[in-house]
């Protein structure tokens, strides 16, 4: 028996299971990949920008070419392959994380650690703030909505299959990503919660949402792209309360070690995900191959 689809639009009816689809279906084992992918993304980030002190200016820069690199070999996949797709999340996550913080951090002493006074070469950001880098990245994604709503593309994940609509999906995900990080990181610094009680927060809206979907009036896409900007959040309090200081309320275990795990983590739900992928391949057209 499939796995039930989990905040998933099926208020579209599904393309011909005939063409070789691009993205995931969208399962419980999906949303438990992106929280980790995203969590990930957040520590790895830190990891660049503040431990190796890169700075925000020059791992943005790193982390968007490795986007760009991994987001090529992705659009030029033929089928869906979890290594290449996880491996997109995980770079939107990780150039994300320092987009965000480049917007919204400048160069005083709350955003730099161990007394330091500069942190990498280059601007050490741009310092708007939490609200306002929030609402440019609301705005471009509203904008990149409206965008794909005129193309008549469907929002769908499971019946994207077009370059163009494949587009669109990766460049809403690396803003919800940013934007995920801002929200994130203002639940865990400035809101007063914390980072368990942040987490807790982005945890409670999410079974909010699942709830939602036995209402037939909200539609399921709706939900879905919710939930997808809302577990960058929940990554981002996750990972900063892996790495923080105790004084902090974190755990203290540092974003190298952090990392490490998640990626092992990661890299053993991605190799599942392979195994089950080519388990439920559809088989190739014998009269193409000529056996009978």
């Amino acid at each position: 028996m499939p796995e039930p689809e989990v905040l998933a639009d099926m208020d579209v009816a599904g393309t011909d299971r005939n063409v070789l689809r691009k993205l995931p279906e969208v399962t419980l084992a999906f949303w438990v990949m992106k929280t980790a992918a995203t969590t990930l993304g957040e520590t790895a980030g830190d990891l660049f920008a503040q431990t190796l002190k890169l700075g925000y200016f020059l791992t943005t820069i790193a982390l968007f070419l490795i986007f760009v690199i991994t987001l090529v070999v992705q659009l030029r996949s033929r089928r869906y392959n979890p290594f290449f797709y996880w491996t997109v999340i995980l770079s939107t996550s990780m150039a994300g994380t320092t987009m965000s913080d480049f917007m919204n951090r400048d160069a005083s002493a709350k955003f730099l650690t161990d007394g330091a006074k500069s942190l990498g070469w280059g601007p050490q950001g741009l310092g708007l703030g939490y609200p306002t880098g929030a609402a440019i990245l609301i705005s471009l994604l509203i904008a990149i909505f409206v965008i794909w709503k005129s193309t008549g593309l469907t929002f769908a994940i499971r019946d994207i299959v077009s370059f163009r609509a494949e587009a669109l999906f990766w460049t809403a995900i690396l803003v919800s990503n940013t934007l995920g990080t801002s929200m994130g990181d203002f639940l865990s610094d400035s809101s007063g919660l914390g980072y368990a009680g942040g987490a807790l927060l982005v945890t409670g809206v999410l079974a909010v949402l699942v709830a939602l979907m036995r209402v037939p009036a909200v539609p399921n896409v709706v939900l879905f792209w919710i939930a997808f900007v809302l577990t960058r959040p929940l990554g981002a309090t996750a990972g900063d309360f892996l790495t923080k200081p105790l004084a902090k309320g974190g755990l203290d275990l540092g974003t190298a070690g952090s990392s490490a795990v998640l990626l092992a983590v990661l890299l053993g739900l991605m190799a599942y995900a392979q195994v089950q992928e080519r388990r439920t391949a559809v088989p190739q057209d014998t009269t193409l191959t000529g056996v009978s």
